[in-house]
């Protein structure tokens, strides 16, 4: 039975939320503040941590930071829709996902699902060992790395590396990054893309392949047949 974590103060958000889980088959703990959540997450096994940004004691962008620095567990994001900066921040810090407030429980389930499915299943990408240009990946193990040296990446930063090195050359639109990502389209949040490509490109140039992702002006990302820029 997969684990879940879900840490909201909203006592009435958390508790739908929880029971809405556990119908599904889930385990479900609740976190009432970000201080409780680290502590549990010291102690427990979570297979998805639900993370709401306002939190009591420790907010959630420092909740997500130290889950991050520790494990690359996925990270659903709870944010009302005029944080759009505390969610840019907190996908920096390597949030998978986010839901904007006010939300359906169902919505956040089927969420929650996609992101699940696509740990398990690493992405649709078929090709267990990736080599192009100076990356190698193996999505048996979840491992990647560049010229050598080990890339720390989020499952999302995973799956989009994957995909884009198992067909170099081929562009993909943020539609289609999305729909990889969360398993179906999602109006809005076609901006994730840019975050989690922003990131992977910050990784990348501290591993010395600047430029190893290229933007395609109006149509989306790609990475060269060549593997450089």
């Amino acid at each position: 039975m997969q684990t879940i974590l879900i840490v909201e103060d909203n006592e009435n958000i958390a508790e739908g939320v929880r029971a809405y889980l556990e119908n599904e088959g889930y385990k479900a703990i609740v976190a009432a503040d970000g201080e409780a959540a680290l502590q549990l997450f010291s102690t427990e096994s979570f297979d998805l941590v639900v993370l709401d940004l306002m939190l009591p004691k420790v907010d959630g962008l420092e909740v997500c930071r130290r889950i991050r620095s520790k494990s690359e567990v996925p990270v659903i994001m709870l944010t009302a829709k005029v944080e759009e900066t505390d969610r840019l921040v907190g996908l920096e810090l390597g949030a998978d996902d986010y839901v904007g407030k006010p939300f359906s429980v169902r919505e956040l389930v089927a969420r929650i699902r996609a992101v699940l499915r696509r740990v398990n299943r690493t992405g649709s990408v078929a090709r267990a060992h990736i080599e192009h240009g100076p990356l190698t990946i193996d999505t048996e193990r979840h491992e990647a790395s560049c010229g050598g040296a080990r890339l720390d990446l989020t499952h999302s930063e995973f799956v989009l590396l994957s995909l884009l090195a198992s067909h170099p050359g081929r562009v993909f639109s943020r539609a289609r990054l999305v729909e990889e990502l969360h398993g179906t389209s999602y109006d809005g949040y076609e901006r994730t893309i840019d975050m989690h490509v922003a990131n992977l490109r910050k990784k990348l140039r501290g591993a010395g392949a600047e430029g190893l992702i290229q933007t395609v002006i109006g149509a989306g990302y790609k990475i060269g047949v060549s593997g450089v820029a």
